[in-house]
């Protein structure tokens, strides 16, 4: 690991103009930075520490919905009781991720900030235009089991690895930010994650010095909510697949799915098929995918994945 500094800023303004710093990094619970430092993937030269920020509440907001503060750990929202009744997508998803004692350091914010588990991007010996710009996709022509099948380019296949972001997706969660020059804005979480085009190696609508302060949820979606994951095995693993869906009376429904894509995956016009069953709905989610041999098998297992949360959901009518 390369020589750092380090410093805690006393608000969230001084750590915005502090992270604007060139080579300067903010971290919270670390529980993805630290190992990517290690590995020399991420080099800050300079660490920004954001824990004493006063960015750890979930208060109710006027038009009836949630702002979730940056620092709150996925243990403490998953738990909450207004998520866990008016918000269960989000709850579930949280708990389907990582292990109990990652869940109690990680962050709302440093959940969507996470980098891929692609191996090639985790292999320094191997080329990767995310880790360094212009040195090549070893991904592509490699092995690509758990990588994208739709919305990847011929730089960057890789997939985004957050359970937490794909249930924000589908309840159509806005992310709030304040810059280093001290302006605030909300970015629609559907603009939030970029796919990879020709640069893979920027991955969210951020700039520079950009401190997220919170996750705004709009108010309740009424209807079903479900998030299934699809693992090679039952704990402490990403998705090959995952669904997050809100199942309303009639078949009618919001979608978004992880683990296909260098985003979580939801496209609306497809949700008008729900109510035909799954094979229609996952033919205009999936329009257009490009799965190599490895991974071909995840157009089925969407397909199936959807047809028993829409069975369940036909079931408790």
């Amino acid at each position: 690991m390369i020589p750092f500094t380090y410093e805690r800023p006393g608000s969230p303004a001084e750590a915005a103009a502090a992270a604007a710093k060139p080579g300067a990094k903010l971290i919270a619970g670390g529980t993805n930075l630290l190992d990517l430092m290690k590995l020399e993937i991420e080099t800050p030269v300079h660490l920004v520490d954001v824990n004493g920020l006063a960015l750890d509440t979930i208060e109710a907001t006027g038009d009836g919905g949630l702002r979730i503060g940056a620092l709150v750990s996925n243990t403490d929202l998953a738990a909450d009781a207004r998520v866990r009744r008016d918000y269960a997508v989000l709850s579930r998803a949280l708990v389907s991720g990582a292990s109990g004692q990652l869940r109690n350091k990680a962050t709302t914010a440093g959940n969507l900030l996470q980098r891929t588990r692609c191996p090639y991007f985790y292999d320094t010996a191997q080329p990767c235009n995310k880790r360094s710009p212009g040195s090549g996709c070893s991904a592509i022509g490699g092995m690509t089991r758990q990588l994208a099948i739709i919305g990847a380019s011929e730089a960057c296949i890789a997939t985004h690895p957050s359970d937490m972001a794909v249930a924000l997706r589908v309840l159509d969660a806005e992310i709030e930010t304040l810059s280093g020059e001290g302006t605030t804005r909300r970015i629609p979480m559907a603009e939030f994650h970029r796919l990879p085009g020709d640069t893979p190696e920027i991955e969210t609508a951020l700039n520079a010095g950009n401190l997220i302060t919170a996750v705004i949820l709009p108010r309740p979606v009424p209807g079903r909510h479900v998030y299934r994951k699809v693992r090679d095995r039952a704990s402490y693993a990403f998705a090959l697949v995952s669904v997050a869906a809100i199942i309303e009376d009639g078949g009618r429904g919001r979608v978004a799915l992880g683990g296909v894509a260098h985003k979580p995956w939801r496209v609306e016009a497809a949700e008008s098929e729900l109510a035909r069953g799954a094979r229609a709905t996952t033919a205009r989610l999936l329009e257009g995918a490009r799965p190599s041999r490895d991974n071909a098998f995840k157009i089925t297992l969407v397909e199936r994945t959807l047809d028993a949360i829409l069975s369940d959901a036909r079931g408790a009518q």
